[in-house]
């Protein structure tokens, strides 16, 4: 078995809206049936027995080594204890080639659970054949939760999702993006874009918190900072009593020390949190309990009484057995992955214990409470219990102006006292500090008691009631027509007042700037228009290429435009081997609009009739023909519809409609030019779609100009000597004929064309090009382009020959070397009246040289 490639599929694909990987697996003969090799299903099962059951696709009788990889990449994840479902195995048109593709929720143990399917397969293979499966799956729990989102920011998330709000994350720690475009916000752990620098610097300088607080009639523990050892015994003696000795700016309770009387201890707790940082608070020891008060906004969300990390004496074990024994429970790591963290047995733990007459061997008796620190802080191995309904209003209101007066938008609100059930000032108890980028976790997963929503309090703290982050993106799919359409929806939704993002093949454009050259309409350009702040509406070209490389950038749109299939383009890359096949790709975005989307079909293309059944949300069809039969049926129903009636492009839903002159429409030359009508068609339909009026649809129709900066390479027509010249993109028989029929429509005393073909679609493919033309034009230039694709030299021109093997109307053929050559050729032999198309392949350069040449003209 050989895996010749791996791919990462990062959203909405061609097998399903999940997330996944896919490889491309050869088996021999026997590898295709796996019942043929003597041994190998019970040698793989006894090497994994929780892998899942080989049976068949229904299409073929045998389990292929391929169908086993994948169930064993799944199984592997699974029992690892990653969230996964879906996987398949799909047959290509090369004997004993597979497709297989394995969901994953985190890419790099997606990736990781591959390779390790890939070495249990292999070792199945040989009777003697060893695979570790304990140490595998350690390794995929391990590398899980590396990757995977922690508690805090995990919940957050997962609430966000639950409103349909999107995210994407942004690095490989907490860093996360919620929305698109304008509409986007961003969080890192349980800090938002709302949490100022200067409010989380005040609250990790805890005496100038103190002195906020204060000033605010918030109660506080008296205190002050110190500069040494002495220093911080002199001031516990100013405060009297017991006192609390901890870092000023610490974090996770580190380096605190609390119920300190001797100067011995003062000392020593000093010395301890010097190690944390350079700037130590003494303060008094306030009585009672440590509790957690989250305030988010301005509510209070969530409480949670904080106890030390203890052990309970059995009368048998020594402390340090004990403590070994509690941090054997599962529910404890040593991160924030997990529910509770495993206690510290450092030397704050072994001094707690020298207080309470202990050390790490002694053996407490039965039932005894031994506390192994002072501090309650979950991160060295306190518990929590829930106490939110237990919160006084006043302790609440406390809490909330603490927040408030700090200037965080998410505050954990550190309070000790006997009880919230009654005021603090009641009881001598206080607020002791505030916490930017507080854990949830406590209130997620306390140790007793329910977990409170913290993380919807959050989201809702950050969008509102009905308000889910996302901006209109429109994606447009097809064979012919991609470009323009998306240009000129664009160019709609900008007339509008909206700032749009468009990506396409010739760049990524944010409003008029283009950011981004070269062919953008894959899912990486389309997911940094999504990132830029300055981006109201999105419409996307999207490429089949992009599909197949690594999905969709979005888990749905709002309007999904199919332009046409016809023939078809790129067939025989990439096992897209016909029609039905790239159907199947460019259907990804019809099965991915929102279920108050749209899906813009269109209605004289048999193929892209067919995916109106996949669309979750509603169907638009349109065709030049109001008699079409699809678009006839759906007009009768009272669902929409756009035709051409006349000379005028007509909107239709039940009794309403609008119409749009297609004298007012310049890319369609008064309505001579038949597929950029259907252009205009299909824009006009996705700005229906979206709810933009009539009128400014009107108006944005008039505006769009169709010349080589508006919609490069785009039947971009000039004036040269009196002869006319078409400068065009078209690059497949679909959009030759297109052509032709356009070019048709002009007078001419004489036509010529230029033409290349790209190395990488079919023998037959290229030769239809010219047979076309060959019908149409007197004059024909061949040339050579840059790239042949993997083709050999001459390769293509000689197919491109063949094409006009019996032309009707063509009489003079050339071949040359070089586009800009070719160019310069057919132009020295125009007259006034003649027409020649120029099939460019280098757009830009193509264009900027003809440019060149017609001022040069004068």
């Amino acid at each position: 078995m050989e895996v010749s490639r791996i791919r990462a599929l990062r959203g909405p694909n061609l097998w399903s809206r999940h997330t996944a990987i896919e490889a491309i697996v050869s088996c021999t003969d026997a590898e295709c049936d796996i019942d043929s090799i003597p041994g190998y299903e019970p040698r793989l099962r006894n090497l994994f027995p929780e892998m899942g059951f080989l049976e068949t696709d229904g299409n073929q009788g045998a389990i292929s080594m391929a169908q086993a990889l994948e169930l064993a990449a799944l199984g592997l994840q699974a029992c690892a204890g990653c969230p996964v479902t879906f996987s398949r195995t799909a047959p290509t048109v090369d004997k004993g080639v597979f497709q297989v593709v394995v969901e994953y929720t985190e890419e790099k143990v997606g990736r990781l659970a591959f390779d390790l399917a890939m070495q249990l397969i292999a070792a199945a293979a040989s009777e003697d054949g060893v695979f570790d499966l304990a140490d595998a799956l350690a390794r995929l729990r391990e590398l899980d939760e590396d990757v995977r989102l922690g508690p805090s920011t995990g919940s957050i998330v997962q609430a966000a999702v639950a409103r349909g709000i999107p995210y994407r994350r942004l690095t490989e720690g907490s860093l996360v993006q919620f929305g698109w475009g304008s509409k986007q916000r961003r969080i890192q752990a349980a800090e938002t874009d709302l949490t100022s620098a200067v409010a989380e610097a005040i609250a990790q300088d805890k005496e100038l918190t103190k002195t906020l607080l204060r000033a605010a009639g918030v109660p506080v523990p008296l205190g002050r900072s110190v500069t040494d050892a002495d220093d911080a015994w002199l001031a516990a003696r100013e405060i009297g009593g017991l006192v609390v000795v901890k870092p000023r700016d610490g974090n996770q309770g580190k380096g605190v020390a609390v119920k300190l009387r001797t100067e011995e201890d003062v000392r020593r707790a000093y010395n301890v949190a010097a190690e944390f940082s350079d700037d130590i608070l003494v303060e008094r020891y306030l009585p009672g309990h440590d509790y957690r008060l989250l305030v988010i906004g301005d509510k209070l969300i969530a409480a949670a009484r904080r106890d030390p990390p203890l052990v309970i004496g059995d009368g048998k074990r020594t402390i340090r057995q004990l403590v070994e024994h509690v941090n054997s429970d599962p529910r404890r790591g040593e991160g924030h992955a997990t529910s509770l963290t495993k206690i510290r047995f450092d030397e704050i733990a072994l001094a707690t214990l020298t207080k309470q007459g202990y050390d790490a061997e002694s053996v407490p008796p039965k039932g005894k409470r031994v506390i192994l620190r002072n501090n309650a802080n979950l991160s060295t191995g306190g518990t929590a219990t829930d106490v939110t309904d237990d919160v006084h209003p006043e302790v609440a209101e406390r809490a909330i102006a603490a927040a408030r007066n700090i200037g965080l938008d998410i505050c954990g609100v550190d309070v000790v006292c006997e009880s919230v059930l009654e005021p603090l000032e009641a009881q001598s108890g206080g607020i002791v500090e505030c916490n930017a980028a507080p854990g949830l976790r406590m209130h997620l997963q306390p140790s007793y008691g329910k977990g409170r929503p913290v993380g919807e309090a959050i989201v809702a703290n950050m969008f509102k009631p009905g308000d889910n982050g996302r901006i209109p993106v429109v994606a447009v799919a097809g064979t012919n027509g991609k470009t323009t359409t998306v240009r000129l929806t664009a160019h709609l939704l900008g007339v509008a007042g909206n700032r749009v993002g468009m990506t396409n093949s010739d760049g990524v454009y944010v409003g008029k700037r283009r950011i981004d050259t070269g062919d953008c309409s894959g899912p990486r350009s389309a997911r940094n228009i999504l990132l830029h702040p300055d981006v109201d509406a999105a419409v996307f070209e999207t490429a089949r290429g992009g599909v197949l490389r690594e999905g969709l950038a979005f888990d749905r749109c709002d309007v999904a435009v199919v332009t046409n299939i016809g023939m078809g383009d790129h067939l025989g890359l990439s096992y897209i081997s016909t029609v039905e096949d790239l159907a199947v790709v460019k259907r990804v975005i019809v099965q991915n609009v929102a279920p108050h989307g749209t899906a813009v079909l269109n209605a004289a293309d048999p193929m892209v009739v067919k995916m109106a059944g996949a669309c979750p949300g509603s169907v638009l069809f349109f065709a030049a023909d109001r008699n079409n039969h699809v678009l006839a049926t759906h007009r009768a129903q009272g669902r929409r519809v756009v035709f051409v009636d006349g000379g005028d492009i007509v909107a239709v839903e039940g009794s309403e409609k609008f119409r749009v002159p297609l004298a007012g429409i310049p890319i369609t030359r008064n309505g001579t030019i038949s597929f950029q009508i259907e252009n205009a068609m299909a824009s006009l339909a996705a700005a229906w779609a979206l709810g933009l009026d009539p009128e400014i649809i009107r108006r944005g129709m008039a505006t769009f100009v169709n010349d080589a900066a508006t919609a490069p390479g785009r039947f971009n027509v000039f004036d040269y000597k009196g002869a006319t010249l078409i400068a065009d993109y078209g690059h497949n028989p679909d959009a030759i004929l297109a052509l032709v029929q356009a070019v048709e429509s002009m007078p001419a005393k004489r036509r010529a064309v230029v033409i290349s073909g790209a190395g990488d679609r079919r023998d037959e493919d290229i030769r239809e090009q010219t047979r076309i033309l060959g019908r149409v034009f007197d004059d024909v230039v061949l040339y050579q382009d840059d790239c042949q694709r993997g083709r050999a030299d001459g390769e293509v021109l000689a197919l491109l020959r063949q094409g006009l093997e019996g032309a009707p109307r063509t009489r003079e053929v050339s071949e040359i070397r070089g586009e800009f050559v070719a160019i310069d050729s057919a132009l020295a032999k125009l007259g006034e009246g003649d027409l020649c198309l120029i099939l460019i392949d280098q757009v830009e350069e193509a264009l900027a040289h003809i440019a060149k040449r017609i001022a040069e003209a004068g």
